[in-house]
């Protein structure tokens, strides 16, 4: 695995939905580096691609929803805590929330579990998803992402997401703050 500057230089064989998300950052001029691996579904599998991102803080992208399925989120944590729904409840003033199914991520998102990014959002086009996103990762310089497909990875300055992606994708965020694991034992 190499890490690469932007675009792979061949798009040939690759998915519609990785090459729109190079195209609208390309589009942004948001300067981004590409790591291309075998599928990382799970974060253990993400082990030696985020040493390859490093410093990127690599993060967990949950689809979630409320118990009603009317409203949906995207909850980005770093990855190494655990995502407890009371701590994110009580902050969005929502009723419990749990994984949302696979079909609506499909259907919002243009993704498949596994491949969960904030990349996702672009194809969200009338705003059904809600960005929630742990206050760690904001205030990283770079984090790791998925651009729509769990082949690649890439590592982007976390003020150029939260800037000029989010507004051309028209789309906010709720900061949220989750306890370190250590404080959530008794």
């Amino acid at each position: 695995m190499e890490l690469c500057s932007g675009r792979p230089e061949d798009t040939s064989g690759r998915l519609e939905k990785e090459v729109r998300v190079y195209d609208l950052l390309d589009k942004l001029s948001i300067a981004y580096e590409r790591v291309d691996h075998e599928p990382a579904n799970t974060m253990a599998a993400c082990k030696e691609i985020d040493e390859i991102l490093s410093p990127a803080v690599i993060c967990k992208n949950l689809f979630l929803c409320n118990s009603q399925q009317t409203k949906f989120y995207l909850l980005m944590i770093r990855e190494d805590k655990k995502f407890k729904t009371k701590d994110i409840s009580k902050q969005i003033n929502s009723a419990r929330l749990s994984f949302a199914p696979a079909e609506k991520m499909q259907e919002y998102l243009d993704i498949t579990p596994g491949s969960v990014s904030v990349m996702g959002l672009m194809n969200d086009k009338d705003i059904q998803v809600q960005l929630l996103v742990d206050e760690d990762v904001l205030n990283s310089e770079y984090f790791g992402c998925h651009p729509c497909v769990n082949t690649s990875s890439l590592r982007i300055k976390t003020e150029d997401v939260f800037g000029k992606f989010l507004q051309a994708v028209k789309h906010g965020y709720i900061p949220v703050i989750l306890p370190e694991e250590s404080d959530t034992q008794p």
